[in-house]
């Protein structure tokens, strides 16, 4: 089992310490959320399922493949990725760079985690239709893929159209993952039609089963498990299919690093291939 860290789940004042942690200790990935901007209306932010707003406007924001280049240049081996970045926010061309980019610096360690995003008044503000945010990533996929592969790229399609375009430099990897994320049924085939797996939200072992039935087989998963209560859960986890669980061992972002160490000890993360 592959395990992740979730920096979202820190304070930012913290995420260099609990990466370069995570890196010496022997953990696979850190993961970093993604917004580009909070509106202040807050009507335009209750969460679905609930009746409460899921933002707060005064939370700072960071670009996210950004700060994921300067995490890259303090470590050497963990992977590094956005769970999730809203790719469609943004021209094929910003979203390209931006992952190329961190590929290069971090010696192929990016992994591309996308999401088509709940929040509309983040796409209202940046003047993009909120109803079209899901086809709009497929189309962005699709066209990404083509920039990080191809020599030479013109694309015509319902979203963007553009001519014949180089793109140099090429990503590190020759396939750079994007992955996933979302529950919906579009979501869910986006991860298994096109891209190289799907990122789950928080779950114990019992209430991600449906999704994964939904997913189907063959799909390579990273669930958000929060509530490991002992390691002989990992088999559990594994025998469902999970390649990687993104683990939150504190509560407290004053004690990630020592509770990861902790962690790391207990479920031997060292010595996890």
């Amino acid at each position: 089992m592959k395990f992740g860290v979730p920096l979202g789940l820190v304070h930012p004042a913290a995420w260099k310490d609990v990466a370069v942690a995570a890196d010496e200790l022997g953990f696979e990935s850190v993961w970093l959320p993604e917004h580009l901007v909070f509106a202040t209306d807050l009507s335009l932010a209750v969460y679905p399922g609930t009746s409460d707003p899921g933002i707060k406007p005064g939370t700072p924001l960071f670009d996210a493949p950004a700060y994921l280049c300067w995490l890259a240049a303090l470590t050497t081996r963990v992977r590094l990725g956005t769970a999730v970045q809203l790719l469609a926010l943004r021209h094929p061309f910003v979203s390209a760079r931006a992952f190329a980019t961190l590929d290069v610096v971090s010696s192929g360690r990016a992994i591309c985690g996308v999401g088509a995003g709940w929040y509309r008044g983040e796409w209202e503000a940046a003047g993009v239709p909120f109803a079209t945010r899901g086809a709009r990533l497929d189309e962005t996929i699709e066209v990404v893929r083509r920039l990080w592969s191809e020599p030479l790229v013109a694309h015509s399609g319902r979203f963007y159209a553009f001519p014949e375009v180089a793109f140099e430099p090429k990503p590190v990897q020759r396939r750079l993952p994007v992955l996933a994320g979302g529950e919906s049924a579009a979501a869910l085939r986006r991860a298994a039609t096109l891209c190289d797996g799907w990122i789950s939200m928080p779950h114990t072992i019992e209430s991600i089963k449906p999704q994964l039935a939904r997913l189907g087989a063959g799909v390579a998963v990273t669930a958000h498990a929060y509530g490991l209560a002992s390691p002989a859960e990992v088999d559990d986890w594994a025998a469902l299919g999970v390649e990687r669980l993104i683990v939150r061992p504190w509560t407290r972002s004053r004690d990630a690093v020592s509770r990861l160490a902790a962690f790391a000890e207990e479920y031997g993360v060292g010595s996890t291939p």
